[in-house]
Order: structure tokens, then C-alpha cells, then sequence
């Protein structure tokens, strides 16, 4: 009787292919509030998260830096899977992330101005 090859679904996975999940599941980086990703507004968002980082005493850095890793981390993870509005929601909470850490919002293509534009508004 001839054994069956399984199929690469039903094989083993290497336990280094999965350490997202890992990290998802046992960091103890941060303690987020239920549904912190889901919210509706940038700025609750961002709230939150500023929140989760100044309390925890287990981060390895800077507050600002925790909370934009862990969102970062978050969008990076969720991929395509990730609505566009929700991405656009969670990119715009980065921007009032580092407003409430007192750094500078990141520029847009959109807001950036040319040279030669700059000259005629002056």
C-alpha cells in the first residue's frame, strides 16, 4: 500500500514562520484596552494607546515609541486583509499619536507644497 504525500496545508508548520502570532499571543509589551484597533476616531485611538504605554511598566523604551510600534505592528500584521477606511483610520491615528507625544505630524504627499508653488503664495 502506498502512503499519501500530505499537502503543504496539512504539514507541520516551522514554529519560526509563525512568530507574529507568537508575539501577538504572549507579548507583554504593552496591556492594550479591548477593541483599541476598532474604534472609530484617530484621536481615541491614539488616546489609548498613549494610555496602554505610559502605564505599563514592562516596555523596553519610550512611551511614543511602544504605542507606535504596537500600532504599527498591528497594521503590518493585518496585510490586504485590512479595509482600506480602517487603514486609512488607523494612519491617520499615527499622526495624532505623535501630536500627543509633541512630534511633528508626518507630512502627505498631499500637503506638500513645491518650490515653485511656495514662491507664487509669497
Amino acid at each position: 500500500m502506498r502512503s499519501r504525500r500530505r499537502s503543504a496545508a496539512a504539514q507541520p508548520r516551522d514554529t519560526s514562520a509563525r512568530w507574529t502570532q507568537r508575539v501577538t499571543e504572549t507579548s507583554d509589551a504593552l496591556d492594550l484596552e479591548p477593541g483599541v484597533f476598532t474604534l472609530k476616531s484617530p484621536r481615541r485611538i491614539a488616546e489609548s494607546l498613549e494610555r496602554s504605554a505610559e502605564r505599563s511598566t514592562r516596555r523596553k523604551t519610550a512611551p511614543f515609541r511602544s504605542a507606535m510600534s504596537m500600532l504599527t505592528f498591528y497594521v503590518n500584521r493585518a496585510g490586504r486583509q485590512l479595509p482600506a477606511a480602517q487603514r486609512k483610520r488607523l494612519e491617520a491615528a499615527k499622526d495624532e499619536l505623535r501630536a500627543l507625544f509633541g512630534r511633528p505630524r508626518k507630512r502627505t504627499r498631499h500637503t506638500r507644497i513645491s518650490r515653485r508653488a511656495q514662491a507664487r503664495h509669497r
